[in-house]
């Protein structure tokens, strides 16, 4: 079964293109079999999703769909530097950014959103190393921005 495939059985949706650079980068760069993300933000059709401060305006259940929408949007970068998603070998490395009330310490349960999702859609080569960092500001207001490394074929 493609990636695509399950995604689409999970009920979600890789976005069709990925989210547009909020400055001068690219949302993604492939050197050798190496893929890197930017960040990416929790973005649904183009709209910002869950603005707020986890622990505060937004509960780990927030964040952590935050932390999903941000891997679909990291895995539409990585299609459309790709073509299709069946070169994606593994996930090497994820870096999770929590905007976090004073206090809040459950940043790893936020970004499990994101881990999680990739190893029920990735199985075994979704797992990965991976940092989930409490911060004070986030781009746009949002409370979760994650980038990724991919290994490709």
């Amino acid at each position: 079964m493609s990636i695509e495939a399950r995604v689409q059985a999970l009920g979600l949706e890789i976005p069709d293109l990925p989210p547009s650079p909020a400055g001068n980068y690219l949302p993604g760069t492939i050197t050798g079999n190496l893929l890197f993300t930017a960040g990416q933000i929790p973005t649904r059709n183009g709209q910002i999703a869950f603005k707020g401060i986890v622990g505060a305006d937004l509960s780990i259940e927030d964040g952590q769909e935050a932390a999903r929408l941000c891997c679909l949007n990291g895995l539409a970068v990585a299609k459309s530097l790709l073509g299709d998603l069946s070169r994606v070998k593994r996930v090497i490395k994820v870096n999770g950014f929590v905007r976090s009330a004073a206090g809040f310490t459950d940043q790893p349960k936020v970004i499990n959103g994101a881990s999680d999702l990739l190893v029920a859609i990735l199985g075994e080569p979704g797992r990965h190393a991976r940092a989930a960092l409490g911060v004070n500001e986030l781009p746009l207001g949002v409370g979760v921005e994650i980038d990724f490394l991919f290994e490709i074929e």
